[in-house]
């Protein structure tokens, strides 16, 4: 497992009966986890006393119950900055997980000795294109929610990234990649990040287990004669890390690159154990 251990400003403390209780920055968070299935005793006081709390509902979604939280605050990852905020669904517009894929091609573009495009689909609120770019990366950003592009680019001026190489697009992935191809552009890396299941900004129907090869297989008609990396994550829990090895191999297979894929997950403090949090297929040019 990949585990998102250097963070600073965010931690899981507990997490117990469908719920894990989260530390991000100042505030404590109670959010319902899927994973959780143990029952276990809830005895930190944050259970108690947090600063907001995500009641889902049998019925379907649920609501927030707000103690004392401000409508949008900031932590950071190493250099970079984000601006939080409870939205619909449970979400605070970050998936801290992540960062143990931002440190990993990180490290692939700053070692790259060469200038490097980098497309994040499905790009949500930036982690991966402020990393890419910190980086040193020229990066292309699509999602479909303008929404979502809007607070990537507040989170790229909070980590003094706007003056970087980065194109935000308000674009539906699938018909970017086919213009992409279109047009003859070409990337170094590619950056996914699908939802389990989704709409276009046209009311297109996404769904993972349906469109995910079909994606990965369109996508290597735009990557460059020398790709760097490729990385596709998944929350949905029938994709299993063997099975985005073997979608990943199969339509890499002739830039004769390196395929590993393992879940992801965050520590948890206070019993040291790893809550799991979906999991990545990653491709790399063999050195």
């Amino acid at each position: 497992m990949w585990i998102a251990d250097q963070w600073k400003d965010y931690e899981v403390i507990d997490c117990s009966k469908g719920e894990k209780l989260e530390r991000w920055g100042d505030f404590l968070l109670v959010r319902p986890d899927p994973q959780v299935i143990w029952d276990t005793k809830k005895t930190n006081s944050g259970w108690k006393h947090p600063n907001g709390h995500y009641h889902r509902s049998k019925k379907g979604g649920g609501e927030w119950e707000f103690f004392d939280l401000p409508k949008q605050w900031q932590i950071h990852y190493k250099e970079l900055t984000f601006n939080l905020k409870p939205f619909s669904f449970k979400h605070t517009g970050l998936f801290p997980e992540q960062a143990t894929n931002w440190d990993w091609f990180s490290d692939k573009i700053k070692n790259a000795g060469r200038p490097v495009k980098v497309l994040n689909l499905f790009a949500y609120t930036g982690g991966a294109t402020l990393a890419a770019a910190a980086a040193g990366a020229s990066v292309t950003h699509v999602d479909a929610s303008k929404g979502m592009v809007t607070w990537a680019k507040e989170n790229a001026a909070s980590s003094g990234l706007s003056d970087k190489p980065i194109r935000w697009l308000v674009d539906d992935c699938v018909k970017f990649v086919e213009r992409e191809i279109r047009r003859g552009n070409h990337y170094d890396a590619i950056i996914m990040d699908p939802p389990s299941y989704g709409r276009g900004p046209k009311g297109e129907i996404w769904k993972i287990e349906d469109a995910i090869h079909p994606l990965i297989k369109l996508c290597t008609k735009i990557l460059s004669a020398d790709p760097l990396f490729f990385l596709v994550n998944s929350y949905t829990t029938g994709l299993a890390p063997a099975v985005l090895t073997y979608m990943i191999a199969t339509e890499l297979a002739p830039w004769h690159g390196h395929v590993e894929s393992q879940e992801i997950g965050l520590p948890v403090s206070s019993t040291g154990l790893v809550l799991p949090c979906g999991a990545s297929g990653r491709w790399s040019k063999e050195i």
